[in-house]
């Protein structure tokens, strides 16, 4: 064989090392809710009541076609209990995250942990502003604790900036 058609291979060769090394610009969306209608069982960590179950089970349906990679949930029954549906569904383990830990370190742990698919973040009428803002950069209005079906979506493409998205469900 000769020295020129083997050069060419080799250059082929490394071409194709070259791409395989390439990645895809990373993709995340946090989809950061507050925990579903609490029971009245227990002043301190009630568990969800029937409404509430059936917005967990509304939240995994919502969630079913998304690539959810991880579901957080602070240490009370009733935000680990609103993520269960998704985390199940998704053949995820829920991770717990602190209630009381500052919205910029919650946020900080989320974009450390995760650059691609959709990580469901579920907390407190007094926290989920806070780690929205964090994840967005953006002001968020405050939660009324009487209200239960906000969804807040931060979509983040590579290296642009993130966009915020609310909804109700």
């Amino acid at each position: 064989m000769p020295v020129s058609f083997r050069l060419l291979i080799a250059a082929g060769v490394l071409a194709l090392a070259g791409c395989a090394t390439l990645s895809m610009p990373s993709s995340v969306s946090y989809v950061v809710v507050r925990h579903a209608e609490k029971a009245t069982d227990d002043p301190r960590d009630p568990s969800l009541s029937d409404a509430g179950l059936a917005r967990a089970e509304t939240l995994a349906t919502l969630l079913r076609s998304r690539d959810v990679v991880a579901a957080y949930a602070t240490e009370y029954r009733r935000t680990s209990d609103t993520a269960a549906p998704t985390a199940a569904e998704h053949d995820v383990s829920i991770t717990s995250y602190e209630s009381e830990a500052p919205a910029e370190a919650v946020a900080a742990r989320l974009r450390r942990s995760h650059a691609n698919g959709t990580v469901l973040v579920v907390g407190h009428s007094n926290t989920v502003p806070g780690i929205v803002s964090a994840l967005c950069g953006c002001e968020v209005a405050p939660i009324d604790e009487s209200d239960y079906g906000n969804l807040f979506e931060i979509r983040i493409d590579g290296d642009a900036p993130p966009v915020l998205s609310r909804r109700r469900y």
